[in-house]
């Protein structure tokens, strides 16, 4: 056998930096633990070798484990603690719901009949694309897979029926315009439901160490009226900002019924993953009303799917993308955990909170939510930037005074759309981004108006939202 490659270089700068924070010891702040610092410097590393990327993210964050009892900075025992958090597991089941949507040809076919129905004009073929992310959304929390497993593909293949293709100087006429909105979808869809990408259950799990509890049907009810003002109104601002060449689209309704044709009528398996999906989903809009863990809504889900032969334990030990977030989100979220525990974010919480003693929360809010936003020109991912930076800007803003739900709300959805600035931001923008459909300039240039508009609908609107609904 080969050995698998490691890129070694990569690893320079999160072991330097590591090592720098770790050996600053003796100059530590005076309410700094020794224990709280080197955790710090371990912590630090590791969301730099996520970025950097010497090996996979589960990879580092094995090692980073590994470093942590390896020099007594914590017990093997507290180590594990991660990997029996819920929000983990939910993770993990939502990726088995999200696999039974590609295994029956479910997500294909609720993509189709989208097409099919809206798909008479360009802007109303966006928006049956959107469609298809929404309603996918709630049970697939890698918005990677909706943006590359279920839409993508669909745009190809409108593009190509349009001879609209980047090779030959034609993306103007269809393509262009049906990628960056449906990228757009997927950027408000993520804010929307607390189970549409991991990140966002990352936020959760860190504002949980805080003693602040974001339930689903909480979450959602929060983002809902930012959410669907932002799907509403992104498609129009990108059709005036970036119009397509081909205003019409009859094609699309005759092509979407030719492959509806080929798939046959609805098999039982897509009858069966409907219903579960269905169950799964009122349940979790009901688990705060009737006291039902959403972990366990998650888990009956998937149970079902296996009673039913819809998935089989095949499927789940084959879901690679399920066993990796797994693992690493376990291990960061133990190290946040400790961070919090060993009293390093609480001393950063504080010491910022005192030195923005007289500013207003508000003020405070308003400026994290843009400092988050705009850092993540630095990022290439969402997971590595809200893990890096979620707990300790959250806990400044409770420190300032701001209500917590509301921060850890606020703060939770900029996760989803800081996501709208650069074309290596996560894993949609790289899917939508890369066969060349949008130029790198058109992208940034569009991205930072768009940007503006949704601070403007999340954290505005979205705030005054929220103070309707009692949530502060």
């Amino acid at each position: 056998m080969k050995l698998n490659q490691v890129k070694y270089k990569k690893l320079i700068w999160p072991i330097l930096i590591g090592l720098l924070i770790w050996f600053l010891s003796p100059f530590k702040p005076a309410g700094v633990s020794l224990n709280a610092w080197h955790m710090f410097a371990i912590f630090v590393a590791t969301i730099i070798g996520c970025i950097s990327q010497p090996l996979p993210i589960a990879g580092v964050a094995i090692i980073a484990m590994t470093v942590c009892v390896l020099f007594n900075v914590t017990s093997i025992d507290d180590a594990m603690t991660g990997f029996g958090d819920s929000t983990v597991w939910m993770i993990a089941m939502a990726y088995f719901l999200s696999r039974g949507f590609v295994n029956t040809g479910l997500g294909r076919r609720v993509a189709l009949i989208f097409v099919r129905l809206f798909g008479k004009r360009t802007l109303g073929l966006a928006y049956a694309l959107i469609g298809v992310d929404l309603v996918t959304s709630p049970a697939t929390p890698s918005n990677t897979a909706r943006a590359g497993g279920i839409v993508f593909p669909i745009i190809e293949s409108v593009s190509a029926a349009y001879d609209s293709n980047p090779k030959d100087g034609t993306q103007r006429k269809v393509g262009s315009f049906l990628i960056f909105s449906a990228f757009h979808g997927n950027v408000a869809t993520s804010g929307l439901f607390m189970t549409a990408m991991a990140p966002n259950l990352v936020a959760v799990a860190l504002a949980k160490s805080m003693h602040i509890n974001i339930t689903w049907m909480g979450w959602f009810l929060a983002g809902v009226v930012p959410g669907l003002i932002s799907l509403i109104l992104v498609p129009l601002i990108i059709y005036k900002m970036y119009p397509p060449e081909v205003k019409d689209t009859p094609n699309a309704k005759a092509w979407a019924d030719a492959e509806l044709v080929k798939m046959g009528r609805m098999s039982l398996p897509e009858k069966l993953m409907g219903v579960i999906f269905l169950l799964a989903l009122v349940l979790w809009m009901l688990s705060s009303f009737i006291g039902l863990d959403a972990t366990l809504v998650a888990f009956m889900a998937v149970s079902l799917l296996l009673l039913s032969g819809v998935l089989s334990v095949s499927d789940i030990l084959h879901e690679t993308g399920a066993w990796n977030t797994l693992v690493w989100f376990s291990i960061l979220i133990f190290m946040a955990g400790q961070l919090n525990t060993l009293g390093f974010i609480p001393w950063l919480s504080k010491a910022i909170g005192n030195s923005l003693h007289g500013v207003g929360w508000g003020v405070v809010l308003a400026v994290l939510m843009l400092v988050y936003f705009y850092a993540h020109y630095l990022f290439a991912g969402a997971t590595a930037h809200v893990s890096a930076m979620y707990g300790a800007f959250l806990g400044v803003a409770v420190s300032a005074g701001a209500p917590p739900m509301l921060a850890a709300l606020l703060l939770g959805f900029d996760g989803a759309i800081f996501s709208s600035t650069t074309h290596y931001a996560n894993g949609p923008s790289s899917i939508m981004f890369g066969p060349g459909y949008v130029t790198q300039s058109d992208w940034w240039k569009m991205n930072f108006v768009l940007g503006i508009f949704y601070l403007i609908v999340w954290g505005g609107i979205g705030a005054l939202w929220m103070k309707v609904i009692g949530i502060w």
